[in-house]
């Protein structure tokens, strides 16, 4: 088996994994890099050049591990599309709305190389995609049997619990066995339930360690830090200041709005409309269509009917009043992208201290995020590059619930694969490091690799 990294930064980034298993070539995942611009966020294609590959599977439907898919397949023209059935639902949409911000990035900040693949691209390849349920054996090279002269290895989605459809990936060959965790959570989130990955045995086990620097800390409940959020919110609206929580369209929108209608129903938060924008509308109409497919708590919960949700344009939502208003934003981006809602309007409340941006999942330290997310009350900061400096004054709040493992959970989950050879990705060096010291601990004789960006190991 031979396993190439091809993220572009030793970082999160661009998720993507060509392995090599008789005599047959898979691409796991096909992201874009959330800090990078145009062919610098792509994964190093340019390292597998000419190489044919049999499949691309998608773990799931976020751009850091579905954003280059178009991209792929110009690549590998005869690679087959695999992925759950229900990313299968969400994945058209995800990638045409990355045209619509790739063609808004060129227009505002004139960056040459986008769009990267265009709309009509999208709709020509949307045939190639296949959804299959979770738990189903599936042979990814079969159409290509002759070429290899040997029979197709197989891969199974296991449900991974980290947003709709996300899935960890296990592929079997003749001798050896891989397993491919994505992104994972092992703890029931509000709305969706922990990863099913009981019964997972591998050879070889790539793992994300995107927690690997963040201990839970002593007492820490995830309801207790529902109850905090709760009270935050109150006290904000209490002054007649507005909440603004980023979130991405698909799976933290969802995770926060079913809090707000739960907290809503217990009377700890007043029954008021809640503003969200049309791509976390679309996913939100999903997550209920699809409640019945879903592996989730409150299925007989319906977001659209339980909340008065509000769809708000950016031009609309740059017109409102704040001060006084006592508003609550769910909006994209998460990570404050420049072009979005949440960027712009994070402009506008930072330098108002009775306003509040609330953030409830992970921001890389270089996105505009990252940056407010580290400044001081009253300190100056390069927001972005079309916002220049700005002066925080806002309430800043950060809330513990992550939609992904926790690193004591992956270092359990380790023990149970009891794979020979374990692949670290999807961390910082931080977080990889005290995986890799961690594992060797617990288990002396397993080898653990963390491959640079374009090299390719052989297990």
């Amino acid at each position: 088996m031979r396993i190439t990294n091809l993220n572009p930064d030793s970082n999160i980034g661009a998720s993507s994994w060509l392995v090599e298993m008789d005599g047959h070539r898979l691409l796991l995942d096909a992201g874009t890099h959330p800090r990078y611009d145009g062919q610098d966020s792509l994964p190093l294609y340019d390292n597998v050049a000419g190489q044919e590959v049999d499949a691309i599977a998608i773990t799931h439907c976020h751009l850091d591990h579905v954003g280059s898919l178009p991209v792929a397949i110009n690549r590998f023209p005869n690679a087959h599309v695999l992925m759950t059935e229900l990313s299968y639902f969400i994945v058209e949409r995800v990638l045409h709305n990355s045209v619509n911000v790739m063609i808004r990035e060129k227009e505002e900040r004139g960056v040459r190389d986008y769009p990267l693949y265009s709309h009509r691209e999208v709709e020509e390849m949307a045939p190639l995609f296949q959804g299959f349920r979770y738990n189903r054996e599936i042979e990814w090279a079969a159409f290509h049997k002759a070429r290899a002269g040997a029979p197709s290895p197989t891969l199974e989605f296991l449900d991974a619990g980290h947003t709709l459809g996300s899935a960890g990936v296990m592929v079997r060959g003749k001798k050896e066995t891989l397993f491919y965790t994505g992104d994972v959570c092992f703890h029931d989130q509000t709305i969706l339930r922990a990863a099913r990955f009981e019964d997972v045995r591998a050879d070889v086990l790539v793992m994300e360690c995107t927690r690997g620097n963040r201990a839970v800390p002593r007492g820490f409940t995830r309801e207790k830090e529902v109850d905090r959020l709760a009270e935050s919110i109150q006290r904000v609206l209490k002054r007649k200041g507005s909440v603004l929580i980023p979130a991405f369209a698909l799976g933290r929108t969802q995770e926060i709005l079913t809090l707000l209608a739960l907290l809503m129903r217990q009377g700890k938060i007043k029954r008021q409309p809640v503003y969200i924008g049309g791509l976390g509308r679309v996913f939100t109409e999903i997550y209920d269509l699809q409640a019945h497919r879903t592996h989730r708590q409150h299925s007989n919960l319906a977001l659209h009917e339980a909340l008065e949700l509000i769809v708000a344009s950016p031009d609309q939502i740059a017109k409102m009043k704040l001060s006084g208003a006592g508003r609550i934003f769910v909006i994209t981006s998460g990570m404050m992208n420049e072009n979005t809602a949440a960027h712009d309007l994070a402009a506008r409340m930072m330098g108002d201290p009775k306003q509040a941006i609330f953030f409830v999942g992970y921001a890389d330290p270089e996105t505009p995020g990252g940056r407010l997310k580290a400044a001081k009350p009253g300190q100056k900061f390069i927001f972005s590059a079309g916002a220049g400096e700005l002066e925080r004054k806002c309430e800043i709040g950060e809330f513990d619930l992550t939609a992904h493992a926790n690193r004591a959970d992956l270092l359990d989950f380790v023990s149970q694969v009891e794979p020979r050879v374990v692949l670290l990705t999807h961390g910082d060096e931080a977080s990889r490091k005290w995986m890799e010291q961690q594992i060797h601990a617990r288990h002396p004789k397993m080898k653990v690799i963390q491959p640079k960006p374009g090299k390719t190991v052989d297990v």
